[in-house]
């Protein structure tokens, strides 16, 4: 197995939390005062990388800090309501088993990774880095392979979003994006990541597991 280490995005990714981002993205716009939703224009929308949605709705950056904690206190009290996609658990476990270090590396609460994962699959995630902002992925991969000592050329990076793979290519890292989660499928293959599932069967081939 080529990947020593397996670096996973949350939201979208490793859990199903799309439809809770749209049910609370308008309480947030009305809060912090910018533009909800399109839910008509959805699917433009969901082309778009993270700067291009700012500014599209109208959020200036320095608001985003205090929106990302709102989100995160909002999933807090609702995270029974979360799923992990089907086949994730699997994958995770197999992946350990494998012999694959685990992290998540995600903009969520460390709180609400670990209840929506539940302790089993908790104990499976070596490196667990939360909290991180909006465009600080790349900053965090690297101070994640600086802290583990693995190479960027042992290392995938999965995520749903532009952003994951503009992390994982800021490291040299391999990136594996997938077509499950907040980003439309044509978006994330316009930037051509390492792979690009569709499925969770295939996301196991590419990391040599099918």
């Amino acid at each position: 197995m080529q990947h020593r280490l397996a670096v996973f995005d949350f939201d979208g990714t490793l859990a199903d939390s799309f439809p809770f981002f749209l049910a609370s993205f308008g309480e947030l716009a009305r809060v912090h005062g910018f533009r909800p939703l399109d839910r008509g224009n959805l699917d433009e929308l969901r082309r778009l990388d993270a700067r291009q949605l700012m500014r599209h709705v109208g959020l200036p950056a320095w608001k985003v800090p205090l929106v990302a904690m709102d989100f995160r206190r909002l999933m807090a009290g609702r995270t029974a309501q979360i799923a992990l996609f089907d086949g994730m658990p699997a994958l995770l476990r197999d992946l350990a088993g494998a012999g694959v270090e685990l992290a998540v590396l995600s903009s969520n609460s460390r709180d609400n990774v670990q209840a929506v994962l539940g302790p089993t699959l908790s104990a499976l995630i070596r490196h667990l880095d939360c909290g991180v902002s909006l465009m600080g992925k790349k900053r965090r991969l690297r101070a994640l392979l600086a802290r583990t000592g693995f190479a960027p050329g042992q290392t995938v990076c999965i995520g749903d979003e532009i952003r994951d793979i503009e992390a994982a290519r800021g490291v040299r890292a391999a990136a594996a994006a997938v077509g499950w989660g907040y980003t439309l499928p044509d978006a994330l293959a316009a930037h051509q990541p390492d792979t690009l599932a569709h499925t969770v069967a295939q996301l196991r081939q590419y990391l040599g597991l099918a």
